[in-house]
């Protein structure tokens, strides 16, 4: 059953079992293929800079002002017919005027998927050199974790229909009449182990005493033994 990060010296170490690990690691996968970067860093750190900004520096490329202009407006209109998900996860920085967005959006959104894909890549690389169940980060890949459970969750709830405190609040008050089977319960029992997850990272990496979240964790477990589903540690 899966246990709380917890802090050991310089390291952050959670237990997580190989049915946790392996769904962990498919909705990493799923959430880093939508994030994919549209180009690849090249390692020459100035070109990768300039390319994330959507323009190059090479003369082949520079294109009649008019040809840029219907490139913007084709780049405007792939915006509104793509995957709703990558609103959440690459959200829109202004809202009020549609042009500026895309604009906006075009400079910035190739550098956001480059760092989220790379966190990602780093959070799947932990889960897959994990040791028996022992799920081991050091300073440097424990704040990439967080951000690929954050993205993780953003995901999975979109998935869900849960972009508001009250979506989320009516989902699980439709928990009680969900038949056993029913995959909206499954894909929630797994939103919920992940920001159970996500917490207790967060509270390692603030420095927090988890002794007593770990115990109101096993509570938990005693008051839920006859559940299903990964919420309780288990699946």
């Amino acid at each position: 059953m899966a246990r709380a990060f917890l802090r050991e010296q310089d390291r952050y170490v959670g237990l997580l079992e190989s049915t946790e690990r392996i769904v962990l690691q498919g909705l990493m996968q799923q959430t880093r293929l939508l994030l994919s970067p549209e180009i690849e860093p090249t390692g020459d750190a100035f070109d990768d800079l300039v390319a994330t900004m959507g323009l190059s520096l090479r003369a082949a490329d520079q294109e009649p002002s008019a040809a840029k202009d219907g490139a913007a407006e084709a780049d405007s209109s792939s915006f509104a017919e793509r995957d709703p998900a990558l609103d959440r996860l690459l959200p829109t920085a202004h809202r009020g005027d549609d042009q500026i967005a895309a604009e906006f959006r075009r400079l910035t959104e190739e550098g956001l998927r480059q760092r989220k894909s790379g966190n990602l890549d780093v959070a799947l690389e932990c889960v897959e050199q994990a040791v028996g169940n022992r799920v081991v980060l050091d300073e440097t890949q424990a704040p990439a974790f967080l951000m690929a459970l954050t993205d993780v969750r953003l995901l999975l709830g979109e998935r869900m229909g849960m972009r508001t405190e009250e979506d989320a609040e009516a989902l699980h008050d439709a928990m009680d009449d969900l038949d056993d089977d029913d995959p909206l319960g499954y894909a929630m029992a797994w939103y919920d182990f992940l920001t159970w997850l996500q917490e207790t990272l967060t509270q390692a990496l603030m420095g927090t005493d988890l002794r007593d979240v770990v115990a109101a964790y096993d509570d938990d477990l005693e008051d839920d033994s006859d559940d299903e589903g990964p919420r309780d540690g288990s699946v």
